[in-house]
């Protein structure tokens, strides 16, 4: 389990791909692999791996072809940078919101406003996440823990009538959500060099999940076992006896 709150921005040194589909990554990153241990948990990108192998400066995870399926880190090239966070421990701050690790999909940066002091980035949205997706809720973007801004209305378009343009990189409709980035999260995270269609791994608010899990099932209470007819009889009886 992770905040969301990156620790470092990591440098992806070698990928190792097995027969099997799935693949070995080493990434650079020293305050990570400072205290890594065999078998920890590191999120990687918003992608929560297992050390299976570290260094001084360095630590490799296993990558499961379900995984590069599904999420962006099959994008990262060697070279390239990911953002790093070791899982939370009891008694840390919980600066972000609860991240799993657990991608949800994969999102194109359709738009990058830079105002006086802070950048607004549109990302398109899966129309199945968007029900998932709050104004003023929490998301975690290549695992940083973020508020949105805004975000569609349920046909696509823009809530409340403003900014008309939609979720496509045209300005069609489609789903999409905003976030406000200070400097500080442009500087230290890698969505600051984050490019018009680039990809992202997004992971909605878990709560939410949860949520419309049970509202899938209808929230019916449990049903309650009736007894045979013997002993209802039998506690009918009882229950009188004790009046």
């Amino acid at each position: 389990m992770f905040t969301g709150i990156i620790e470092e921005r990591g440098e992806i040194l070698a990928w190792d791909h097995q027969e099997d589909g799935s693949a070995r990554l080493t990434v650079r990153a020293p305050q990570a692999a400072s205290d890594a241990g065999h078998g920890d948990s590191i999120s990687v990108g918003g992608v929560c791996l297992t050390v299976i192998d570290q260094g001084p400066d360095w630590f490799t995870a296993d990558v499961m072809g379900q995984t590069l399926a599904v999420s962006a880190i099959s994008g990262l090239a060697v070279g390239d940078h990911a953002n790093i966070e070791r899982a939370m421990q009891v008694g840390d701050r919980l600066g972000g919101h609860i991240v799993q690790g657990h991608v949800d999909g994969v999102s194109t940066l359709l738009r990058r406003t830079d105002l006086e002091s802070w950048r607004v980035l549109r990302f398109a949205l899966d129309p199945q996440l968007a029900p998932l997706v709050v104004d003023k809720g929490s998301i975690a973007v290549s695992g940083v823990s973020l508020t949105v801004s805004a975000v569609s209305a349920p046909n696509g378009s823009a809530p409340n009538g403003s900014d008309a343009n939609g979720g496509d990189a045209n300005g069609g409709g489609g789903a999409w959500f905003e976030v406000s980035l200070i400097p500080e999260t442009l500087a230290a995270t890698t969505l600051g060099a984050l490019e018009i269609g680039g990809l992202v791994n997004v992971e909605t608010d878990v709560l939410a999940r949860h949520v419309q899990r049970l509202v899938a099932f209808g929230l019916a209470a449990p049903a309650v076992p009736t007894l045979p007819a013997s002993a209802d009889a039998v506690a009918g009886a009882t229950e009188g006896g004790a009046r």
